[in-house]
């Protein structure tokens, strides 16, 4: 049975007030709409990116160790954000900023789901990857869609995190797409980690054009006003699941491609690429670490991603 809340029944609980009762959140990375942005103003000088990323040590050391990494570095180490960013380049700094943030709130098991760590960060890459392919394939905002495949299970982070301080035997059956663990989560506290994630978004102060596609990742044609993006990221779990869970995966309902003008064989069609693509950011996250083991980064002894979390007593 999952811990009684103070003065609070468990019939009135919701996804805000889980949120609100976290002790642990993580650090917000509300630093990937203002990038976005930024990096879509051709007006924006390089000084304001910079900036921006700096706001945020942990992201700035990251980009740094990344931009002095085997893939990037040119034979001479650079030692500013404003340095790694020229040498990166706008075209791939977002997603570098990304996988920082990413390394901040997605990486910890999820006992309660029976989650590696490992398992986490390959499906929340995996889900980026494959919503910016389609993304492109469909006419939609790459950098949004990027961010909320990146970002659309942070609810089972958030839910895990309340477990372990309310309800340490807590477990959640996880069925694998498309329900995951709906039912579960709909036993235990009445909303999904969909809706948890959504209002932890919110929380972070992301648009609704992010986190009401999180919330309707479930059921994207119920999303009013948001269901291609929602359909979008529907389609990108997917994905994900066929190239990270193994094994035969059900494949999505039609109604809910049909939003996006893409039938099951054209999603189907896309799984090699996604495959080659996750292949090359275990590539670049192979070299960072060797990086870092040769002494050539700054930030040598900060592996990536690492666990950014307080411990939990």
């Amino acid at each position: 049975m999952i811990a009684d809340l103070a003065m609070q029944s468990l019939n009135a609980f919701s996804p805000e007030d889980l949120v609100r009762d976290l002790k642990h959140l993580p650090s917000s990375p509300k630093v990937l709409p203002r990038l976005k942005h930024l990096l879509c103003d051709a007006n924006s000088a390089m000084h304001e990116i910079v900036e921006l990323i700096r706001l945020d040590v942990g992201i700035a050391a990251r980009v740094l160790h990344l931009a002095n990494s085997v893939i990037y570095n040119r034979g001479q180490l650079c030692h500013t954000v404003e340095d790694a960013v020229n040498r990166v380049g706008y075209s791939e700094i977002y997603q570098l900023v990304s996988y920082a943030v990413a390394s901040q709130v997605l990486v910890r098991p999820l006992g309660v789901y029976g989650i590696e760590a490992e398992e986490l960060w390959k499906l929340s890459v995996a889900g980026a990857l494959a919503a910016e392919m389609l993304a492109i394939r469909t006419g939609q905002d790459r950098a949004a869609a990027y961010t909320v495949g990146l970002l659309h299970c942070v609810g089972m982070v958030a839910i895990d995190e309340w477990a372990l301080r309310h309800a340490r035997g807590l477990t959640l059956k996880h069925a694998g797409f498309p329900r995951e663990a709906v039912e579960s989560e709909r036993a235990a506290f009445g909303f999904t980690q969909a809706e948890t994630g959504a209002a932890l978004l919110r929380h972070w102060e992301f648009p609704p054009a992010m986190s009401e596609p999180v919330r309707w990742q479930y059921a994207p044609r119920a999303s009013a006003g948001h269901t291609r993006m929602a359909s979008l990221l529907h389609a990108a779990k997917w994905l994900r699941s066929a190239v990270c869970a193994g094994g035969k995966v059900p494949a999505p309902e039609a109604a809910n491609l049909q939003p996006l003008g893409l039938g099951v064989a054209a999603l189907q069609a896309m799984v090699p690429e996604l495959k080659r693509k996750l292949a090359a950011v275990d590539s670049l996250l192979d070299a960072t670490e060797l990086s870092a083991a040769d002494g050539e980064s700054p930030a040598a002894g900060q592996r990536f991603p690492v666990q950014d979390w307080d411990e939990v007593a």
